[in-house]
């Protein structure tokens, strides 16, 4: 197998990847020696709103001045290129380069986005994979993209702990950790209580946990509603020991923005949302060791 020597100059892993036999092996391990954080987002079940989640906490990083990727892992839903209004784009492969470009929003160049969503001829076909392809598919995403030096790597993954969750915490090592979304609910925090399992048998830190659609706010009074309670993700945080990130409320400037493709944190800044989210990554900031940069 051949190095390009230039390349691989001074890169911490430069004798590892010339021991390994697959090629994408070195793909990857270069990449990933590039990229300082490595966060997934997960859910133990799906409607908790994790893409919304993983996209405005993408977005409020990007618009502090952080190099961050968002990679789409949920490959059978892929709805990140939904809420960037970027339904329809395409990667773009640089034939000086041999490389693949990732996708970068309009006004946010601190962004770089990959999803399944921009390899389909339309958004209505299906992916029918099963897990050995799923999981090519993310090695491939992680391996051959140009994500460049990034600060910030957030992986949206799909619900649950199957196949995408376990090749993530499989190939992404060392990982920061998992962002565990869920919503007030017993049931949702139930399955909450199975992804921080899943986490701790892949010896994956836990980062926290987001309580999201932790009431409703008015748009008429502005008064608050605990349409589905309160306080579950805070109280299941303290009960598995693991840190509790904060609470993102309903809003229905949310829902608008992310049908219109631009996060509520860019859109509507001053919002109630937008202020959570914020809070959520200061938060973050400080678990991962990073000082929070308003």
């Amino acid at each position: 197998m051949a190095f390009d020597e230039k390349k691989c100059e001074g890169c911490a892993h430069k004798s590892t990847c010339q021991s390994a036999q697959d090629p994408m092996d070195v793909k990857l391990t270069c990449n990933l020696s590039k990229i300082k954080h490595k966060i997934g987002i997960l859910s133990g079940k799906g409607g908790v709103g994790k893409t919304t989640v993983a996209t405005n906490l993408a977005a409020e990083l990007a618009k502090r001045g952080y190099k961050v990727g968002l990679l789409d892992a949920d490959l059978h839903g892929p709805n990140v290129a939904k809420m960037f209004g970027a339904e329809g784009q395409r990667l773009f492969a640089d034939p000086n380069s041999q490389t693949i470009k990732p996708f970068i929003p309009l006004g946010m160049p601190n962004l770089r986005i990959v999803s399944m969503a921009f390899l389909l001829e339309n958004p209505d076909q299906p992916v029918i994979w099963r897990g050995p392809l799923k999981h090519q598919a993310i090695k491939q995403f992680l391996a051959e993209i140009d994500w460049g030096d990034l600060d910030f790597l957030i992986v949206d993954l799909p619900p649950g702990t199957g196949d995408e969750a376990l090749s993530v915490a499989q190939l992404i090592k060392p990982m920061d950790g998992f962002v565990i979304v869920t919503t007030p609910q017993e049931v949702s925090l139930l399955d909450t209580r199975k992804s921080i399992s899943f986490a701790k048998m892949m010896n994956v830190p836990v980062l926290g946990i987001v309580e999201n659609m932790s009431g409703l706010i008015c748009p008429h009074c502005g008064k608050e509603i605990d349409l589905f309670k309160r306080g579950g993700g805070e109280k299941a945080a303290k009960e598995l020991d693991v840190p509790f990130l904060g609470r993102i409320p309903i809003e229905p400037a949310v829902v608008e923005a992310g049908d219109k493709g631009v996060p509520i944190v860019i859109s509507h800044p001053e919002s109630a949302s937008a202020k959570a989210f914020a809070e959520v990554v200061e938060k973050l900031l400080e678990e991962v060791g990073e000082k929070v940069n308003a």
